[in-house]
């Protein structure tokens, strides 16, 4: 049976980040405005690595051209997912992703679906998700008058919300906020609005055509999360399931007698939120984000932790 691989995230400085990266789950950052750590990640921009094992030193996407074994042999040229733990120090731009078909015609990409669990944010913190136009005239005419306090769709947050935000939502993470993301594989962004900050003492760029071209409208709430079941030692709950991928949060309290999750033949990604423990006899903590190949087909979880697990 395969090892767990234990990654080493890719650290990414922007305008917006802070220092709780570090702070808080010890990551190698390379200064104090570090908004992204991609924990599990195959991207040409930034690989996560593996730190443990027969494979100590390998990027992701060394394992995926070399041992697709690991991940059940599944098709495709990049591995599907990247998710991020994200450190939003100051407000994200408001910004939307394109859909598959729209990416392949006019970037020759995919399109970009995710997900926000909120890991931690400040008191009164805030995000944005969606719009109020009810048509696309009325979108485009209150982006024209820059009426973002009348356009934008700002919703109070706490910890342990989650968000399903599908490719055409309008959406931004904002300040005092900490969130895991679980995505597609795809780093396409079209930025609508950004505050009128400077970076390098100019405007960051922004993509109105392109945004107002895939934005959903009107915009529709997406609620996705299942119900909460209950085992010995556990709670667990469906985040989200639809074709891209399936999210889901465990909470974990058990000693002597682990709590055994069971796997089909699927990688599994794993994030460990809180806490600390074991599984399947190696120890982990908070920060740790892990793989479990195609042959494990179960992981054996002692202690206490808040874990969520990924899969396509």
């Amino acid at each position: 049976m395969s090892e767990l691989l234990f990654m080493k995230p890719f650290c990414r400085e922007v305008i917006w980040g802070g220092t709780a990266l570090r702070e808080r789950y010890g990551y190698e950052t390379e200064g104090d405005h570090t908004g992204e750590a991609w924990v599990v990640s195959d991207r040409p921009e930034g690989q996560s690595v593996v730190k443990n094992g027969e494979f100590k030193g390998k990027t992701l996407k060394e394992l995926w051209d070399e041992h697709r074994e690991l991940f059940g042999n599944i098709e495709g040229e990049d591995f599907p997912l990247l998710i991020k733990l994200i450190d939003a120090h100051d407000h994200l731009s408001v910004q939307v992703h394109p859909d598959d078909e729209y990416a392949r015609v006019n970037e020759n990409d995919v399109g970009k679906t995710e997900c926000w669990y909120v890991v931690d944010c400040d008191d009164n913190a805030d995000i944005v998700i969606g719009h109020h136009a009810k048509t696309r005239d009325e979108l485009k005419n209150l982006i024209d008058e820059g009426k973002w306090d009348d356009l934008l769709k700002v919703l109070p947050i706490h910890k342990g919300d989650f968000f399903f935000i599908p490719s055409g939502t309008v959406h931004a993470i904002r300040s005092g906020t900490i969130i895991l993301e679980v995505q597609q594989n795809s780093n396409l962004t079209y930025r609508l609005y950004d505050y009128g900050r400077l970076q390098d003492g100019k405007p960051r760029e922004l993509h109105l055509d392109k945004s107002i071209d895939v934005i959903n409208c009107p915009h529709i709430d997406e609620k996705t999360e299942k119900e909460v079941i209950t085992g010995r030692g556990y709670t667990s709950q469906i985040l989200v399931s639809c074709p891209l991928f399936e999210v889901q949060k465990w909470e974990i309290e058990c000693d002597s007698e682990p709590v055994v999750i069971k796997k089909d033949d699927r990688f599994l990604a794993v994030s460990v939120l809180e806490g600390s423990g074991t599984v399947n006899g190696e120890t982990v903590s908070i920060g740790d984000h892990f793989i479990a190949p195609s042959d494990v087909k179960e992981l054996k979880i002692t202690g206490k932790l808040k874990v969520i697990t990924s899969h396509i």
